[in-house]
């Protein structure tokens, strides 16, 4: 659910930046002609995360916190599958966030006679709602296979992009970039889903072999390979995140060198091209299981 706050804010922030909200606290500033109230952006999440603060305090004491030492948790860094499964994480999840915060641009660059806004919201939405899909999918079927299938159709749907985007010889067509961009954020959404679900199996399974041996009760074996799968899944999640760094500025940096986008989405098919294939050849043997 927490990845539908990139749609709300994308539905939400152009409703505020219309109306002089703030303006009778003395908060706010508009353009000249006070029109748009741009801080109004950043303004309306204070209450929400202030009111979410104190609910937080008051009815979240009771969560028993994890106690690892820094020197326990480094010593996950040095397992091999954390950075194999961070470059997945960062293929799936970090396309979601990093096509919510480029496809707007890119799509003005591309159409700039389209009212993107008025789309710019439906991409992270479907993508916000099959992440719990591929998680469901994964359960079923296993997340080795539905983290493959959806790096493969990545593939193939950035391979359709081009295909719809302004050249030389063609206009191209803004129903069909924007159709393969949802089916996109769909399908980043579902490898979000099923990688984390991957995270979770590997590292939870690969810590008890390891923690059994370690310890003679296997309550504690397991419950130290539960803070170790945790930590892993911090890490990996702040790996992900990354993609929305990366991805705008690819867009933005491919425009400015070469006049086109094109370059920038040659460069996630290939990511997804690799990943893909990692997962095959590291994880594949799951399929028989």
């Amino acid at each position: 659910m927490g990845n539908l706050g990139v749609s709300v804010m994308q539905i939400l922030v152009p409703i505020v930046i219309s109306i002089n909200i703030f303006g009778p606290f003395g908060l706010g500033q508009g353009n000249p002609d006070a029109s748009i109230w741009l801080s109004n952006a950043a303004l309306v999440w204070i209450p929400i995360i202030l009111i979410l603060s104190i609910t937080a305090w008051h009815f979240m004491n009771d969560i028993t916190a994890p106690k690892a030492s820094f020197k326990e948790q480094w010593a996950i860094l040095k397992q091999k599958h954390l950075w194999i499964m961070s470059i997945l994480y960062l293929a799936a999840f970090g396309s979601f966030i990093g096509f919510s915060a480029g496809f707007a641009m890119l799509a003005k660059t591309q159409f700039p006679d389209v009212e993107i806004m008025k789309y710019a919201f439906i991409g992270p939405l479907f993508g916000a709602l099959m992440r719990p899909v591929g998680g469901i999918l994964s359960d079923r079927l296993g997340g080795v296979k539905v983290t493959f299938v959806s790096f493969c159709l990545m593939a193939t749907l950035v391979s359709a992009l081009f295909s719809t985007l302004p050249s030389e010889t063609s206009q191209g067509s803004f129903i069909y970039f924007l159709v393969v961009f949802m089916a996109l954020f769909s399908c980043a959404g579902i490898g979000s889903g099923s990688t984390f679900q991957m995270i979770a199996v590997l590292f939870r399974g690969m810590m008890i072999k390891r923690n059994i041996k370690r310890y003679d009760s296997e309550v504690q074996a397991i419950k130290k390979s539960a803070n170790d799968t945790a930590t892993a899944l911090g890490f990996i999640s702040a790996i992900g995140a990354i993609g929305g760094f990366f991805i705008p500025n690819a867009f933005g940096l491919s425009i400015a060198l070469s006049g086109t986008p094109m370059n920038a989405m040659k460069a996630f098919l290939l990511f997804y091209v690799i990943c893909g294939l990692i997962t095959w050849f590291v994880y594949g043997k799951e399929l028989n299981k």
